[in-house]
């Protein structure tokens, strides 16, 4: 299990995480959220080691994770780190990238380990071209499989899937995923992108401000956000008579007190997004089907719709 135990951090006296306490249990996916800038990327350097603590402690079961004031190099077997600059060998393949990490004495598993690996990921077909003739989303594909080679423990991943474009990312996210699962690995994924949240995380955890503002399942956050912080996260949302609603949770109706005026409506596949002037503020209203700019309407804010 982690024990993350009220840890503190600052830069040159700036503070930038205070009394964050959290735990994680072996083969669990914690998501982490928050605005740039909130602490995202440090919090998963001071998991992985990279800082000292100001103050508190992190354990990985018996063992305590040390900053470099404490350890020579940084890092830990049972711990793998990957980041968004991916730190790849360019000049030798993609299988070699992954294999490098597997031992040399039982060769026959290291090229079953290293083709299993490279599934997972989706690179079949790139497993003998060399990393620096990658596009950036299969070079980070390849950092992701590298990490996993030594069957980690628990695995850090700063924004794992932003440089992998949308023909691969739903499908590469539920193999990751689903492997980690089988693996027991726990996972910790800061990310902006609600897809690698929902469906695969566990629990989330909301950083603003420097401290953690809510850790819940996504659906407890999704359905009850209690700030728009955490509503903006999922989707269009309006705050209206000091309640959150998402464009889903209004309706446009024949008579009601909440009226307003179409300023533009966008395609949403499915559906039309709506901006809709209300009381001199925007309002957004998931609709079925376009509607005239300038059109006066009605609408309805229903708070459980899907519930």
């Amino acid at each position: 299990m982690l024990k993350v135990k009220n840890i503190h951090f600052a830069y040159d006296k700036s503070s930038v995480l205070e009394q964050i306490s959290f735990s994680l249990n072996p083969g669990e996916n914690l998501a982490i959220i928050g605005e740039s800038g909130s602490g995202k990327s440090t919090l998963l350097k001071l998991l992985y080691g990279e800082y000292d603590l100001s103050q508190g402690e992190i354990f990985w079961k018996e063992e305590q994770i040390l900053g470099p004031k404490y350890n020579l190099v940084i890092g830990y077997d049972f711990m793998k780190y990957v980041t968004q600059e991916f730190n790849l060998m360019p000049f030798i393949t993609v299988e070699e990238n992954i294999g490098k990490f597997l031992s040399r004495f039982f060769p026959e598993e290291k090229q079953k380990r290293t083709e299993e690996l490279i599934k997972v990921v989706e690179l079949e077909a790139f497993a003998k071209t060399k990393v620096k003739n990658l596009s950036g989303g299969q070079k980070q594909r390849v950092a992701l499989a590298r990490a996993l080679a030594k069957q980690p423990e628990i695995l850090l991943l700063d924004e794992p899937f932003s440089h992998i474009d949308n023909f691969k990312k739903q499908s590469l996210r539920r193999s990751v995923f689903k492997y980690l699962k089988e693996k027991n690995i726990a996972c910790i994924v800061a990310t902006h992108d609600k897809n690698d949240v929902l469906g695969f995380a566990d629990e989330m955890l909301v950083l603003y401000n420097k401290n953690v503002i809510a850790k819940d399942t996504p659906q407890q956050l999704y359905r009850n956000p209690q700030l728009p912080l955490i509503a903006s996260f999922f989707g269009e949302f309006n705050s209206i008579n000091g309640k959150i609603y998402y464009a889903h949770q209004l309706q446009i109706v024949e008579k009601s007190e909440l009226k307003g005026v179409v300023k533009s409506s966008y395609f949403n596949g499915e559906s039309w997004l709506l901006e809709v002037e209300h009381h001199s503020k925007s309002v957004f209203i998931e609709h079925e089907k376009e509607i005239e700019k300038g059109t006066k309407i009605s609408f309805l804010a229903q708070h459980n719709i899907d519930h």
